[in-house]
C-alpha cells in the first residue's frame, strides 16, 4: 500500500517546531512520506542545537534562506523562514508533489514583524486562494469550528451578520454533510430571548435558512455557551460552531490540549496542523509532545483517503 507524500512546514525555528520534526521522523514515516521544507544548512544548525542526529532519509524540499537561529526569541528572521517553508509546501501540493501539507507551529508576532500581513496561516490561505478557509480543531471526540478566529472581542458581535453566517453554515456542510453540529449563542444564556443580546436572532436566522437549503436540521441552536460542552450535552454532538476563538478553544483545549489538532477545511488543499504555539519555554530542550504532531498527519492521511 503506497504511503501518500506529505509536506511538512516546518515552523518557527526559535520553537519546538524542528525538535518534533526531527525528534518524531521515525514515526511519521512509517504513516507517510514526508517532505520537509527547510535547506541544509538551517537544518544542521537546528540539529546541532537539539545535539539530534538527522536521519539518512530525512527528505527537504530546500527553502532559501540563512540565518543564526535565535532560540526562544520572537525575530523577524525566523518568522519570514516560517513563512516561505509554508508557502513552499503549498507549492508541493499545488505542482502535485505532495497530497497534504502539515504545519508545525509559526509565532504571529515574527510575522508581525517580517512585515507579513498575515495572522497566521489560515488567513493566509484565505487570501491566497481566495476561499472562506474554515478553521476546526478538535479530536474525533470533539471538534469545534471557528466562525470568527484572530480577531478583537470587540469586533465578534458586529460581525455576525446573516448572508456570511448562512454562507459558513454552507461551506461547514460541504465539508461535514451528515454529522448533526451544534452552533453556539453569542452572549450568556444564549441572549435570554433577547434581554441578554439581539445576536441569537441573527444566527437563529441563518441556521433555519442554511438547514433549508442544506434539506435537513444539520444545523442546531443556537446553544446555550456554558452548557454546550458538559458531559451530557457532549454525547449527542461531535461538532460544535463557536462565535469567537476563546468561547469555542478554552474548553477544547481544557479536555484534549495534547492531542488536538487544527485542521482547514473549503480549500483545494489539504492541511492540517499541531493545535498549539512555539512553546518558547521549552524550545531546545528534547521536551515538547508529539502527539498533536502525530494526530495532525493522521488527519492529514485520513482527509486524504476521503477526497
Amino acid at each position: 500500500m503506497n504511503k501518500p507524500t506529505i509536506a511538512i512546514s516546518i515552523g518557527d525555528l526559535s520553537g519546538v517546531g524542528i525538535e518534533l520534526a526531527l525528534n518524531s521522523h521515525k514515526k511519521i514515516s512509517k504513516l507517510c512520506k514526508p517532505v520537509y521544507c527547510i535547506n541544509e544548512k538551517m537544518l544542521a544548525q537546528a540539529a546541532t542545537l537539539l545535539n539530534a542526529a538527522i536521519p539518512d532519509d530525512f527528505t527537504i524540499a530546500p527553502v532559501d534562506g540563512f540565518f543564526d537561529i535565535k532560540v526562544a526569541q520572537v525575530n523577524a528572521q525566523s518568522g519570514k523562514y516560517a513563512y516561505d517553508s509554508f508557502m513552499k509546501a503549498i507549492e508541493l501540493c499545488q505542482t502535485q508533489q505532495a497530497e497534504a501539507v502539515v504545519t508545525l507551529p509559526i509565532h504571529k508576532e515574527a510575522w508581525m514583524m517580517a512585515g507579513l500581513e498575515y495572522k497566521g496561516h489560515t488567513d493566509l490561505m484565505r487570501k491566497y486562494f481566495k476561499k472562506d478557509a474554515i478553521m476546526m480543531l478538535g479530536t474525533p471526540d470533539m471538534f469545534v469550528a471557528l466562525f470568527t478566529e484572530h480577531v478583537p472581542l470587540k469586533e465578534v458581535a458586529s460581525a455576525i451578520e446573516y448572508n456570511r453566517l448562512k454562507q459558513f453554515f454552507l461551506d461547514l456542510h460541504n465539508s461535514i454533510k451528515k454529522e448533526k453540529i451544534a452552533v453556539l449563542g453569542l452572549n450568556p444564556h444564549a441572549g435570554d430571548n433577547g434581554v441578554l443580546g439581539d445576536e441569537e436572532q441573527i444566527i437563529t436566522k441563518a441556521i433555519n435558512s442554511a438547514n433549508e437549503a442544506i434539506g435537513f436540521e444539520q444545523f442546531v441552536g443556537p446553544i446555550v455557551p456554558d452548557v454546550a460542552f458538559a458531559p451530557y450535552f457532549r454525547k449527542n454532538y461531535n461538532y460544535f460552531v463557536a462565535m469567537y476563538h476563546d468561547q469555542g478553544l478554552a474548553p477544547l483545549k481544557a479536555l484534549y490540549f495534547d492531542e488536538s489538532v487544527n485542521i482547514s477545511l473549503n480549500l483545494p488543499i489539504v492541511r492540517t496542523s499541531v493545535d498549539h504555539g512555539t512553546a518558547f519555554d521549552i524550545a531546545y530542550k528534547n521536551q515538547a509532545s508529539n502527539l498533536s504532531y502525530l494526530n495532525a498527519v493522521k488527519s492529514a492521511i485520513k482527509l486524504i483517503k476521503s477526497s
